[in-house]
């Protein structure tokens, strides 16, 4: 993978069923500064008119260490009201199509704000997610005091957002923070697996379900309406044709 010009501090690679980003900033951890939330937004714009899946996953062994503390430091009310790091994690939540962050090493902070944003994580052994900002008089507004609570139980998500507790590995993945713990080395091969798995279903039918399971509160009704759509499409009739046959030929 190289970096492309369009970008300072990712790398992507774009094929033609998903979009692979490697947060690349090797000299700061991959700490995220302003300049990498505005390429992400890039990518984020991308995906949005042109729907595909994205492996998220970080340069060098560590996924983000957090953010840029020095950029964060002076920071101030009115950028706080942007919302910098948390709209752009939000339009991560809502891209049309899933989501998946390969972490390995360090993902601190906005680092670990932004792989609870994606759809599902995997996780390499040397993997630790952590909220440490009431450390530095802060608290983790990007969307963990409510994503956390929602992925791994208000227990847990206090713990680590109160507590300092950090999660190793073993850890997330014993409170579903991630689906897998796989060697370093395989990381990234898992993942596309994990993807490959998922391209071969329906594209509509992932977008719509990613669309009902995220629109909390509006079933059944959500359900009936994505479920419509679906049964007037080809591509149903014609999944469902292929698995009579096969089946028949059984």
């Amino acid at each position: 993978m190289t970096a492309s010009p369009e970008y300072e501090t990712l790398l992507v690679e774009e094929r033609a069923d998903r979009v692979v980003v490697t947060l690349h900033r090797p000299e700061a951890r991959n700490a995220i500064s302003g300049l990498m939330i505005a390429e992400l937004h890039q990518v984020c714009e991308r995906l949005e008119n042109e729907p595909r899946l994205l492996l998220l996953t970080g340069h060098g062994g560590v996924f983000a260490g957090g953010a840029d503390i020095a950029e964060l430091r002076e920071r101030g009310r009115e950028e706080a009201l942007q919302g910098i790091n948390s709209r752009l994690f939000e339009r991560v939540r809502r891209l049309p199509m899933p989501t998946l962050a390969a972490v390995e090493g360090w993902a601190l902070g906005g680092g670990a704000e932004l792989a609870y944003a994606c759809d599902l994580r995997i996780a390499g052994p040397g993997a630790v997610f952590g909220n440490p900002e009431p450390g530095l008089g802060i608290l983790a507004a990007a969307g963990a005091c409510w994503r956390l609570p929602e992925l791994v139980g208000e227990s847990v998500a206090k713990q680590i957002l109160l507590a300092g507790r950090t999660l190793d590995a073993p850890a997330a993945l014993a409170a579903g923070l991630v689906m897998a713990v796989v060697p370093a080395a395989e990381l990234l091969e898992h993942a596309h697996a994990v993807l490959d798995r998922m391209a071969r279903s329906s594209a509509l039918a992932l977008r719509l379900t990613k669309l009902v399971v995220d629109s909390p509160g509006a079933h059944p009704l959500a359900d009936d309406l994505a479920q419509a759509v679906l049964f007037e499409g080809a591509d149903k009739r014609e999944r469902m044709t292929r698995f009579l046959e096969k089946r028949s030929r059984a």
